[in-house]
C-alpha cells in the first residue's frame, strides 16, 4: 500500500531498518541517510514485508522491475548500494547468515566527463565581483575560494570564521561521511578573505553567527544562496547562468591542478575524493584538452578542410 507520497509504509517503522540507519548516520552524509531511508522504503513496498525477510530472487526481481520501469542506471545503482549495504549490517548483527544481495548485479553507469570553466572564464567571474560594498567583498571571496579550494557548496557554508587560517593560507572543513581536510589556499583567495573578514563581514554580522559567509540579514548562507550568487555573477561576466554552478568550479579547480602539473594522489587529497578513481575523471579532461591545443596549435598537426 502507497501513501501519497509514493513511498510504501511498510518499512516506516520497522526496527530493524530504523536501527541500520542509525548507525548510518554516524559515518554517512544526512542526505545519503534520507536516501537509504526511501530506497529500503521502497524496497518494504515492492516486498510487502520487512527487507530483513527478503530472499535473493526477491531482490533479483526488485531490480529487474526497475529496469522494466525505466529507471536510471544510477537510482538503480543507488538503490543496490543501500540494500547491499543494509542486508551486510544484518550479517555483521548475527541477525541473518546470509547476505541475499551479495549476487545483485549492478547497471553499467556511463560515467560523462565534469564540464569546466577555462580559466579565462574563472578570471571573468571573480573580476564580475569586483566593487568594495560588503556583499561584493563576500562575493569576491566566496568564488575565490570555491575555485581556490575546490570546495563543495555544503562544504563552503558550514565553514566558520575560524576554519580559516590567513597566515597559512590554509582553509579546515568537514566533506562526507564528516571527513575533516586541511585545503592550501592561493594568494588571490587570502587576499579576498582578508578583505571581506576586515571590511565586509563586520558589517554583515547582524546577528553574532559562526559561520564565516553570511547573508545580507546576517544569517548564514544557504547553498541556494551560492546558487544565486553565482548565477548573477555569471550573467555580468557574460558566462551562461544557468551553467555556472557551484560544482562547476570545484571542477575546474581540479582540471587546472592537473594541467598545472600536479600530481592525483595531492588533488585527491584536496578534493577529499575517497576512490582515486573518481579523481581520474579529471585526467580525461586534461587530456582532451591537451590534445585540442595540439591540434590548434602544432603546424603539422592542424586540421585541414578539404
Amino acid at each position: 500500500m502507497r501513501d501519497r507520497t509514493g513511498v510504501g509504509s511498510a518499512g516506516a517503522s520497522d526496527p530493524e531498518v530504523e536501527g541500520f540507519l542509525a548507525l548510518a548516520a554516524a559515518r554517512l552524509a544526512p542526505r545519503t541517510v534520507d536516501a537509504y531511508r526511501r530506497d529500503l522504503a521502497q524496497l518494504a513496498d515492492f516486498l510487502g514485508a520487512p527487507p530483513a525477510q527478503a530472499t535473493a530472487e526477491q531482490l533479483a526481481a526488485y531490480v529487474a522491475a526497475l529496469r522494466a520501469e525505466g529507471r536510471a542506471a544510477a537510482t538503480i545503482a543507488r538503490r543496490v548500494a543501500a540494500i547491499r549495504s543494509f542486508y551486510r549490517h544484518q550479517v555483521l548483527l548475527g541477525a541473518r547468515t546470509d547476505n541475499p544481495a551479495a549476487e545483485l548485479a549492478l547497471p553499467k553507469r556511463r560515467r560523462s566527463l565534469p564540464k569546466t570553466l577555462s580559466p579565462g572564464e574563472v578570471e571573468r567571474l571573480i573580476e564580475a565581483a569586483s566593487g568594495t560594498s560588503p556583499r561584493m567583498l563576500r562575493d569576491r571571496a566566496l568564488v575565490e575560494l570555491l575555485y581556490g579550494a575546490g570546495l563543495r557548496v555544503s562544504e563552503t557554508v558550514s565553514l566558520e570564521r575560524g576554519s580559516i587560517d590567513l597566515d597559512r593560507r590554509l582553509v579546515r572543513c568537514f566533506g562526507k561521511g564528516a571527513k575533516e581536510r586541511v585545503v592550501p589556499i592561493g594568494r588571490e583567495a587570502a587576499e579576498a578573505l582578508r578583505r571581506y573578514l576586515a571590511r565586509g563581514r563586520p558589517h554583515l554580522d547582524l546577528r553574532h553567527r559562526p559561520e564565516l559567509f553570511l547573508n545580507a540579514k546576517g544569517g548564514g548562507l544557504t547553498r541556494a544562496g551560492v546558487f544565486l550568487i553565482l548565477r548573477r555573477l555569471a550573467g555580468k561576466a557574460g558566462l551562461e547562468p544557468e551553467r555556472v554552478h557551484p560544482h562547476l568550479l570545484r571542477h575546474s579547480f581540479a582540471t587546472h591542478l592537473l594541467e598545472g602539473g600536479a600530481d592525483l594522489r595531492s588533488v585527491q587529497e584536496m578534493l577529499g575524493h575517497a576512490d582515486l578513481a573518481t579523481t581520474e575523471l579529471y585526467t580525461h579532461v586534461s587530456d582532451r584538452r591537451r590534445r585540442e591545443v595540439y591540434f590548434e596549435a602544432h603546424p603539422h598537426a592542424r586540421r585541414r578542410d578539404g
